[in-house]
C-alpha cells in the first residue's frame, strides 16, 4: 500500500471478494481466538482489527464484550452488520485503512488481529499502536500465517513481506510479555477463503 492507487485497487479485490452472498471464510469464528473465549468476559472492550465480514467480532459480542471491528471494505462491513443482526448483537464499525487510524491510548481491553497481513513496515507501526492502545493487563491476540505457508496455497497472501514469524512478533511486540507465542502447522477450514493444512503463527501478548 505504497500510493493511493496501491490502496484503491487493494481496496477493490476486498470489496469484489465479500460481494457474494456467501460469506468468504465462513460464519465461523477462528479456531485459536474461539479457544481462548475465556478471555472475552462481559464488558469488555475489544477491538478487531481488518474484521471484513464479522464472524470473530459477532462471536466476541456474543460473549457479553463491547466490540469495535475496523475494515477498509464497506463491503465486508455491511455483511458484518448483517451477520450481528442475524445474532441479535450490536458491534460498532469503523471503515478506515490501519495505516490512518487512530487506536487511541490506553483504551481497550482486548485487540485481536487474526489474518492481518501488512506490509512488514505497516505491521511494526500498527503492531506499536496496539501497544499504546491497549490498557494495563490488556490482551492481544493474534493468528497469522509464516513463510511457510507460501507453498502450500491454502490461503494468505503470496507476498513474504507479509507474512510473520514467532521472531518477528516478537520484536514488534517488545512492549508487551509473550502469554503464548508459536509456530504450528494446522487444519484451517474457514469458508472457500482457508482450506488445509496451513503454516501459522499464534500469539497471546499482555500489557503489564
Amino acid at each position: 500500500m505504497s500510493n493511493s492507487k496501491d490502496i484503491f485497487d487493494l481496496n477493490q479485490r476486498w470489496n469484489e471478494r465479500y460481494q457474494q452472498n456467501d460469506y468468504f471464510y465462513g460464519k465461523a469464528p477462528n479456531d485459536f481466538l474461539k479457544s481462548k473465549s475465556g478471555i472475552f468476559l462481559p464488558n469488555k472492550k475489544v477491538l478487531c482489527l481488518a474484521e471484513g465480514e464479522g464472524r470473530n467480532s459477532v462471536f466476541i459480542a456474543k460473549q457479553g464484550c463491547h466490540v469495535t471491528a475496523v475494515d477498509f471494505s464497506p463491503v465486508g462491513l455491511e455483511k458484518l452488520q448483517k451477520l450481528a443482526r442475524e445474532n441479535s448483537v450490536t458491534i460498532e464499525t469503523v471503515c478506515a485503512d490501519l495505516k490512518d487510524y487512530d487506536m487511541g491510548q490506553g483504551q481497550w481491553d482486548i485487540i485481536v488481529s487474526i489474518w492481518c497481513h501488512l506490509p512488514s513496515e505497516l505491521r511494526k507501526t500498527v503492531h506499536k499502536r496496539v501497544t499504546d492502545a491497549l490498557k494495563p493487563q490488556g490482551y492481544f491476540l493474534l493468528e497469522s500465517y509464516t513463510p511457510d505457508q507460501i507453498p502450500k496455497n491454502t490461503g494468505g497472501p503470496k507476498e513474504l513481506d507479509r507474512l510473520m514469524t514467532a521472531k518477528s512478533l516478537k520484536l514488534d511486540l517488545a512492549g508487551l510479555k509473550m502469554v503464548e507465542l508459536r509456530e504450528a502447522e494446522r487444519i484451517v477450514s474457514e469458508g472457500v477463503g482457508h482450506n488445509g493444512l496451513s503454516a501459522v503463527v499464534q500469539a497471546l501478548a499482555q500489557k503489564e
